[in-house]
């Protein structure tokens, strides 16, 4: 591992709430971030947020922000529409940009992201936190040692209930709401991160609400990878609360409980059932935010490859496109 010198001095587009909830404490547990400034469009509400987390300096527009030339990077949490526009311009002003999943709202969008970040020389990558859990490579570790045979399929569900909640920047279709955008992209990307290949195919079906801008409050879908192995998944907005993964080999199983957005104290550990007996397996007491952060700083501060490269992100988002293009068509559409 790289010597790392100094720290990451980070500041954070919008003021979002999965920032104050999970990324912003991440960042301050992490070992080599420094939180330096936040932004909003209202000075008063980057104030009143810089104040209740110790954050340095507040500003009153994004602009002000990247133009502030001791910031080395920035974590952008804003709506969905928004997330292609301020990467390219974090990017241009000379910023790392970490930006909140999903990428943008097509692979077309996120290919320019990428391309933007590249040609300015700065490090992009999706906030997909869960992937830097060690017990992910530790699962991966599970069915690389034949214990559970091979495998035949994969489900995973990411559902909550927030249907209610008028206003919500998720029930508005052109800010890039809808359950495949805020929670069906993680069994997604979970399944193709298992299996390291591509789905060849989706076909997926959703309600899509006319009380919340028609976008899919819930999908459920089946993604064909190589090898005849399936991932089927649901996703929604307006159900009952799960946040699962299964694992399905020909000998065995390995379940997750809190599959995406894991406990970041304790609870995370998993399952493995295997001739006829079923083990948990006790995995690191760790933050997922922080681990993110300090894979982050890495790439920056010490050379390191990033742990996901971005291209990820934009095969992602090809996945996503065409699991809207099944729900709106409903057909089956090939990779």
């Amino acid at each position: 591992m790289a010597k790392v010198e100094g720290k990451l001095r980070w500041g954070v587009l919008g003021c979002a709430a999965i920032a104050f909830r999970a990324v912003i404490p991440g960042i301050k547990q992490s070992e080599l971030g420094e939180l330096a400034a936040i932004a909003s469009r209202s000075l008063e509400k980057a104030q009143e947020a810089a104040a209740r987390e110790g954050i340095p300096q507040a500003y009153g527009s994004y602009e002000e922000l990247l133009a502030d030339e001791s910031i080395d990077a920035v974590y952008i949490p804003l709506p969905n529409h928004l997330h292609r526009e301020w990467t390219i311009k974090a990017a241009q002003a000379g910023k790392h940009v970490l930006c909140e999943k999903p990428a943008a709202l097509t692979a077309e969008e996120t290919e320019e992201m990428v391309a933007a970040c590249a040609e300015a020389g700065v490090v992009f990558a999706e906030a997909f936190m869960y992937r830097h859990h060690p017990r992910y490579r530790m699962i991966r570790d599970v069915i690389a040692s034949g214990e559970i045979g091979e495998l035949r399929a994969i489900r995973g569900s990411f559902t909550f209930n927030s249907s209610a909640n008028s206003g919500n920047v998720r029930f508005n279709r052109d800010m890039g709401g809808g359950s495949l955008y805020d929670v069906g992209c993680y069994p997604i990307s979970a399944a193709r991160y298992v299996l390291g290949q591509e789905p060849e195919a989706v076909t997926v079906q959703a309600f899509f609400s006319p009380q919340h801008d028609e976008v899919d409050m819930m999908a459920s879908g089946l993604l064909e990878f190589p090898g005849s192995v399936a991932l089927t998944f649901d996703c929604g907005m307006w159900a009952a609360g799960r946040n699962t993964l299964e694992i399905l080999g020909t000998d065995g199983r390995i379940e997750l409980q809190s599959a995406y957005v894991g406990p970041t104290d304790a609870g995370a550990n998993f399952f493995v059932t295997a001739k006829g007996e079923r083990r948990e397996v006790e995995v690191p007491v760790v933050n997922h935010y922080a681990l993110q952060a300090d894979s982050f700083a890495r790439s920056v501060l010490a050379g390191e490859p990033v742990a996901f490269d971005p291209s990820d992100a934009v095969l992602n988002m090809k996945v996503l496109d065409a699991c809207l293009e099944s729900a709106r068509q409903r057909k089956r559409v090939e990779l």
